[in-house]
């Protein structure tokens, strides 16, 4: 097989992958079900489905192919920087069989433009780029559209089987990450996107890290202690915004008598005590880690815990090295619809020993959304440079509800620290200063 037919075969299976799933997300419910808007932060599933479609349109058969557009009159209704989301319910959307058919006519014209295209020449077409950039696009409404199923009430739409139980852990509750320079960000990983590039050098002082990701019996003791009703754990910020919107718990959970009660995808369940918490906002994340004595690792030490090997001095793909994940290496593309037990996946972690820095819930760091020395914007500057500064923090390392073609030890999410609809959950941190 030569080079071009594995880039040929790895295009076509993710984009497979990705529309697989798509597909599975938006047959589960009936046609109201999809038009409608289950949350304002949400668009309705429609609108993400053939959104899908445009956006592959755009950059595949458009800007890679150089073909005439198939339906320019819905471009604008598509376009996520021209309607906000709580506006797109108004729009005059395609109908939901409208959408499947467009969305499929652009899926087979891709199909056949893939056995024609030299994957080189332009950096859109360099070791197909364009088509990883789309399967990751798709996949991150694929997470998004999950995130509604979230949200919506009524019965139960998805089903998947639970992970694995994992035996108890018994290692160290944290790691020491030894301080020094290491390398983040990729300047060769040929689908990272233009946030993740350059690498370049970054300082880190040793530090402490937890093992595994926070605990809901962990949160559940910061709850209990008043965490909630102690102003001096909270950033000035989310002290208000909790204070404003009567928050007292993880979203989705609710007391019931003496134990705490979630929904999840249609389902009330006991919260388990042995999973990473989900769904807290960075306030609630930093503040439960100034209650526990800790902080947040900044995004730098995230990293340097997740891809620094100190035996050979270099920075892996991923904290278990090079490879591409496999199920024993992560929770990640909806296998399973909630994060594993905490200190599961142990092929999947560090050479420090830390685990489960890849899948299972998004990680909240310290650090705001910030270029890396020497960024460039590519292919489009909407897609990281319009979101840079203090309003956004980092998220890093995936969630369940990720697929592997768009999660990577470089990898970077984004979003207001007052964000709980998404799978996003923490570990803590602590400075290890005279180490």
């Amino acid at each position: 097989m030569t080079d071009a037919d594995a880039l040929r075969e790895r295009a076509l299976t993710t984009l497979t992958t990705a529309r697989d799933r798509t597909t599975l997300l938006t047959s589960c419910v009936d046609d109201p079900e999809l038009t409608a808007q289950h949350s304002p932060l949400m668009s309705p599933l429609v609108w993400d489905l053939a959104h899908i479609g445009n956006q592959e349109e755009l950059w595949l058969l458009r800007n890679v192919a150089g073909r005439e557009a198939m339906r320019p009159e819905i471009d604008g209704l598509y376009d996520a920087f021209e309607h906000p989301r709580a506006e797109r319910p108004k729009l005059p959307l395609l109908p939901p069989e409208e959408a499947r058919r467009y969305a499929a006519e652009v899926r087979g014209r891709v199909t056949d433009l893939l056995e024609s295209t030299a994957f080189h020449g332009t950096r859109l077409t360099e070791a197909g780029f364009a088509f990883g950039m789309i399967a990751q696009h798709e996949q991150q409404h694929d997470e998004t559209m999950l995130i509604t199923h979230q949200l919506r009430t009524g019965p139960q739409a998805l089903t998947a089987p639970d992970p694995d139980p994992a035996p108890l852990h018994t290692g160290p509750a944290e790691v020491l990450v030894p301080g020094g320079p290491f390398t983040m960000g990729t300047s060769d990983e040929p689908w990272a996107l233009d946030n993740e590039r350059p690498a370049h050098i970054r300082e880190v002082a040793s530090f402490r890290i937890d093992t595994a990701p926070v605990t809901c019996g962990a949160y559940r003791e910061f709850i209990e202690d008043g965490g909630y009703r102690t102003e001096r754990w909270w950033a000035p910020a989310g002290w208000d915004h909790i204070r404003a919107h009567s928050i007292d718990a993880p979203l989705f959970w609710r007391r019931d008598g003496n134990q705490w009660l979630r929904r999840r995808f249609g389902v009330t369940e006991v919260v388990p005590s042995d999973e990473p918490v989900v769904h807290v906002s960075w306030y609630e994340a930093d503040a439960y880690a100034r209650w526990a004595g800790r902080r947040l690792p900044t995004e730098a030490e995230w990293e340097k815990a997740a891809r620094h090997d100190p035996t050979s001095g270099r920075s892996m793909r991923y904290p278990w090295g090079d490879a591409d994940p496999a199920p024993e290496h992560a929770n990640l593309g909806q296998r399973h619809l909630r994060p594993a037990p905490a200190g599961s996946y142990p092929a999947g972690e560090s050479p420090l020993g830390v685990r489960q820095l890849i899948g299972d819930v998004w990680e909240w760091t310290a650090s705001d959304f910030l270029p890396y020395p020497g960024f460039r914007a590519f292919p489009y500057k909407e897609y990281s440079e319009v979101f840079f500064g203090s309003e956004h923090k980092v998220l890093r390392g995936g969630s369940f509800a990720v697929d592997e073609v768009a999660c990577r030890g470089t990898f970077r999410n984004w979003d207001y620290p007052i964000r709980r609809q998404i799978f996003s959950g923490f570990r803590t941190a602590r400075s290890a200063e005279g180490l």
